[in-house]
This record gives C-alpha cells, sequence and structure tokens, in this order.
C-alpha cells in the first residue's frame, strides 16, 4: 500500500465545496466570500452548534489568511463557513484543512476535486497538524465511495504526521494497492491546495492577490462615493 506525499506542484481541479470526513462520517463544508471588515464567520458558533476547539480553529484559519495574503495590506472580505445539514455539535479542529480550502475556492473561484475527503488541522503558518481517528476516517469514507462505486479517482488527504498510525482494514489497503483508492499525505496547506485545486500554489497566490486588490479597490470607491468625491479624490459640489 503506497501513501503519496504530493509536492507543491501536484495539481488537481474542485468546486467551491469540499468533503471532508469527520468522526467517521463524510460531512460537506462550504463557504461564502464577498466584500467585507476582513471576519470569517462561523456559522455554527453563532447558532450556538460549534464548540470551542472548533470556534479557535475557525479563528486560526483567519488569521492564516490575513498572514499568508494580506500582511501589508487590508483583508476586505467577509466569508462563512459552514457544515451544510449539520443538526449535532460541531467540535474539534480536523475540518481546518477543508475549511481553508473552501474558502480559497471561495474567494478566487478556483474550483476544488469532489472525489476527495480531507482530514487535518492546520497551525497559524500553514503546517498540517495530525489529527485523531485517522484510521476510522479514511476507512469511513472508502465504505461510502465503495457502497456509490469506486471510480478509481477517489481518495482522503491526510497530514504527513498521521502515516506512522495508519493501520487500515484488508478491503482498503487492497483498493489502495490496486489503484482503485487513493491515500495523499500533506505537510503544509500549500500542498493540500494544491493538490484539491489542481492549481500550482504560486498560481493560486496569484489568483488570490488579484481577488484582493479587486476587493480593494470596490471599497475605495464605496468610500470616496461615500464622501462625495469623484475619481481623482475630489468632492463633488
Amino acid at each position: 500500500m503506497r501513501v503519496r506525499c504530493p509536492r507543491r506542484t501536484v495539481a488537481t481541479m474542485l468546486t467551491g465545496i469540499v468533503s471532508i470526513v469527520a468522526i467517521a462520517v463524510a460531512t460537506r463544508i462550504t463557504a461564502t466570500a464577498r466584500l467585507g471588515s476582513g471576519k470569517v464567520l462561523d456559522i455554527e458558533r453563532e447558532v450556538d452548534l460549534g464548540g470551542k476547539i472548533h470556534s479557535k480553529a475557525v479563528l486560526i484559519i483567519s488569521a492564516l489568511l490575513a498572514n499568508r495574503w494580506a500582511r501589508e495590506r487590508p483583508l476586505p472580505l467577509a466569508a462563512t463557513l459552514v457544515f451544510e445539514q449539520s443538526y449535532g455539535g460541531i467540535e474539534g479542529d480536523s475540518a481546518s484543512v477543508a475549511e481553508l480550502a473552501a474558502l480559497v475556492s471561495a474567494i478566487t473561484g478556483v474550483a476544488l476535486r469532489q472525489d476527495l475527503a480531507v482530514t487535518g488541522s492546520l497551525n497559524q503558518h500553514g503546517a498540517v497538524q495530525p489529527i485523531g481517528g485517522v484510521n476510522e476516517k479514511v476507512e469511513g469514507f472508502f465504505d461510502l465511495c465503495a457502497a456509490r462505486g469506486l471510480t478509481g479517482q477517489q481518495g482522503v488527504v491526510i497530514p504527513a504526521a498521521n502515516r506512522d498510525q495508519l493501520m487500515l482494514a484488508a478491503r482498503v489497503r487492497e483498493a489502495v494497492t490496486d489503484g482503485r483508492f487513493h491515500l495523499y499525505a500533506v505537510a503544509t496547506a500549500d500542498e493540500a491546495l494544491a493538490l484539491l485545486t489542481g492549481v500550482a500554489i504560486e498560481a493560486l497566490d496569484g489568483a488570490m492577490d488579484e481577488r484582493i486588490d479587486a476587493l480593494l479597490a470596490q471599497a475605495q470607491r464605496y468610500a470616496r462615493a461615500g464622501r462625495g468625491e469623484d475619481r481623482d479624490g475630489e468632492r463633488d459640489d
């Protein structure tokens, strides 16, 4: 059985929604992004369905976004994150990689692969941290894919730090060995984003910069309009 370790430029393509595995159940996460004041809204927390650890994780993701793409400029966006059709409590930080990917997709418009599940924690500097229950999470998504029909493209993205904890059932090992299912081990957010988007991280950085610059320009136009100024910064009489 081989666990793949993609380099930064490994690429693949998807939509603005990413499937993640949490507690051996595949859960869909969605994100939105628009002009705003830089806040990432955790909808689970707003309705008292999000635990403290998950709320902390969303704040870490928000800090990572600002530190990576807006260190010397404002981050003029308002974003939301939610676990779709989740009617119980959400706790833990193992969905952090998936949530970051959903946000970056929402900001840039770059699609994400929908045949991969993702699990992994993040720190503020983009390092992917280990999570608990890695075997149950991989097996849970594998069983879902097997029930629907293996395509040879499905798989799970896991933290590289969890590779030594893998003790998967024989059915999963055989599918991975045969190339009918895949495991990808990532150590950084960059590796995960390149894998999920199919875009080299340098190009994705460019897309983020372009979108943030466009939002800044839009914010400046609204500010001038509010002050009654024309394009050259002079007040309209």
